[in-house]
């Protein structure tokens, strides 16, 4: 009797979580088309319960009707499928030299986007009036406004404290320093604003575009700076202070004398970076002053830029080797303008993981060369604003508010 009271009482608690807008609205994400009859076998819960949180999902935009179902007799029940186009996302992608600004709907897809050349140096005024500039262009393009945008998402090049958007003592971002760029943003487009970490996001888009099968991820940029973004258990990890991953930092065995900007000798930027390898072929008299000329090199058959990009993967792979042993990644994914040169930098990533680390770490264990390349980071940053809003707490608040209205 007791034990039936108990069973009673729980299935009473579960059905009142599910029966919140939020947490229904989350098994229509799928891009399903369902009836309330299915919603109702699916969940548990009363048909008029479903009907309920379907209006108010309906009201909203997010839920809209996608036909009729086969009829067994009567009038056919509707289908309801969620409406990704009722809201918009501006993704921005700011590096080093470059930003890339983009508008997606709720599902990530890409509806518009543009990139060119900018200098990050040029301060956090100069880079985000040309995000925000940009993005008005982007959304007139389509032929809709800035009162469409569900949120904003920006990736940085430098350490981001992710819970206020603000940059923290980035090394090449001068004058970005604990500025406010959420406030910034939002004195034009009042909407919710996320900031992170240009390789956090490159994580998130890689992830969910082409590895979502897997829980355990590690992502690593190789370009004018080394960072990682750690996905673990599905989750993205940042951290306490949201410094995670950054491995540049981290001393690798050989580098003794060898100085990095960071103050320190023997880093991983200091020897692997796409600067480092440029400087490096740049002393023994070959033109290059990037890593993507180091890539072209390599391509192009210079024995120098080949040894020189398979040594880079060697070091890497020595930092990552730790890497594997503590977190046991399902799959380690490369990107940035370095992994261009696909297996001419992997072998030697491969090399040192495969040779230093626990066999049982490494028996399942895949090494690849970035599938998103470009798109990641963008992708990311969409990534991140609409797991935010389409959260089952956020719907849920829209909803209340809806109500109240």
């Amino acid at each position: 009797m007791v034990t039936s009271i108990r069973r009673q009482d729980q299935l009473a608690s579960e059905a009142g979580v599910l029966a919140r807008a939020g947490d229904l609205f989350q098994l229509l994400r799928d891009g399903k088309a369902r009836t309330r009859a299915e919603l109702a076998e699916l969940t548990g819960l009363a048909r008029t319960t479903v009907a309920a949180r379907i209006d108010a999902l309906t009201s909203l935009g997010l839920v809209g009707p996608a036909g009729e179902a086969a009829s067994s007799g009567g009038r056919p029940p509707s289908k309801f499928v969620f409406n990704a186009t009722v809201r918009l996302v501006l993704a921005a992608d700011v590096g080093a030299s470059h930003a890339a600004v983009a508008v997606t709907d709720l599902n990530g897809m890409v509806l518009a986007r543009h990139k060119e050349a900018l200098d990050v140096a040029d301060g956090p005024e100069a880079v985000l009036d040309w995000v925000l500039e940009n993005g008005h262009k982007l959304l007139a393009e389509i032929g809709r406004s800035a009162a469409d945008i569900a949120g904003i998402g920006i990736g940085l090049p430098g350490p981001v404290e992710h819970g206020t958007g603000k940059p923290v003592k980035p090394p090449i971002m001068p004058g970005w320093d604990g500025f406010d760029v959420v406030g910034y943003i939002r004195r034009d487009i009042d909407a919710e604003v996320l900031v992170d970490n240009d390789v956090n996001i490159m994580a998130l888009g890689e992830r969910h575009a082409h590895w979502s099968e897997y829980q355990d991820v590690l992502f690593i940029k190789l370009a004018t700076g080394v960072g990682a973004g750690i996905i673990s258990s599905g989750e993205l990890q940042r951290g306490a202070d949201g410094t995670s991953g950054d491995l540049g930092h981290v001393r690798v065995p050989g580098g003794e004398g060898v100085l990095c900007r960071c103050g320190n000798t023997g880093c991983l930027e200091a020897l692997a970076s796409g600067q480092a390898l440029a400087a490096k072929l740049a002393a023994q008299g070959i033109e290059a002053s990037s890593g993507s000329d180091v890539v072209d090199l390599a391509a192009q058959g210079n024995v120098n830029a080949i040894h020189a990009l398979r040594q880079a993967g060697r070091d890497v792979g020595e930092v990552l080797a730790i890497c594997v042993n503590m977190l046991n990644p399902s799959v380690i994914v490369v990107g940035g303008s370095l992994s261009r040169a696909g297996d001419q930098l992997l072998a030697g990533i491969r090399e040192a993981v495969y040779g230093r680390s626990l066999p049982l770490a490494t028996a399942k264990l895949r090494i690849e060369q970035s599938r998103a390349t470009t798109d990641a980071a963008i992708l990311g940053a969409s990534r991140m604003v609409i797991e935010h809003v389409l959260s089952p707490a956020v719907v849920e608040s829209a909803v209340a508010a809806a109500l109240r209205a």
